[in-house]
Formats: C-alpha cells, sequence, structure tokens
C-alpha cells in the first residue's frame, strides 16, 4: 500500500484586524515600515509565524509528517499558503482557492 501525504491550502483574508496586528518577526531591513500589511503578513507566514497563531491547524496525528510552506500566492484579498511534506499539484476540483473554480460559476 502506497503512502500518503497531507497536504493544506490556507486562505488568509486580508483587511480583516486579524491581518492587520503586528507579527512578531526579526526583519532588520530598513524598509519595514513601509511594507504593505499584506506584505507584512507575507513575511511573518515565511518566518513560521503561521503556526503558532493557528496552532489547531498544526496539531499532528502519528501518521502525519512535518507541514512545511512551500508557496504563497497573493489574492486581491487573501494570500494562500500551500503546505505539505513535499511540493505539490493541487487538484483544483478540491480546491479552497477561489480563482480555480470562480470561472466555472457561470455554468450554474
Amino acid at each position: 500500500m502506497g503512502q500518503t501525504s497531507t497536504q493544506r491550502e490556507i486562505l488568509l483574508m486580508t483587511g480583516t484586524s486579524f491581518t492587520s496586528r503586528q507579527w512578531n518577526i526579526k526583519d532588520e531591513s530598513p524598509d519595514k515600515n513601509n511594507k504593505s500589511e499584506k506584505e507584512r503578513l507575507e513575511e511573518a507566514c515565511w518566518f513560521g509565524v503561521v503556526k503558532e497563531i493557528l496552532p489547531e491547524l498544526f496539531h499532528q496525528s502519528a501518521n502525519e509528517g512535518k507541514a512545511f510552506l512551500w508557496q504563497i500566492m497573493e489574492g486581491k484579498s487573501f494570500l494562500e499558503l500551500d503546505m505539505g511534506e513535499a511540493p505539490f499539484e493541487k487538484d483544483t476540483f478540491f480546491s479552497i482557492d477561489p480563482y480555480s473554480f470562480l470561472n466555472e460559476t457561470h455554468f450554474n
């Protein structure tokens, strides 16, 4: 039997009080105050803050491996995080990315 791995997609909505808060990351860049809310949130995710702010998503069962952040895609009002044990190709049918299924809504 083949081994399965857990893949996660997480949407973080921007423009909310949750995403506008200050993140505890070590940022030595001189332009850290000039970054937008979305840029600061993305940087915080790359520094691993997402596991601290959403710990309920990372309770691992005995058969799950570690989840690594592989990609962050920026939408108009959200950031989509792709996490898993290894890089993966998303099945757009099961994806929570609104851009993957909104093109098909006119058929309904």
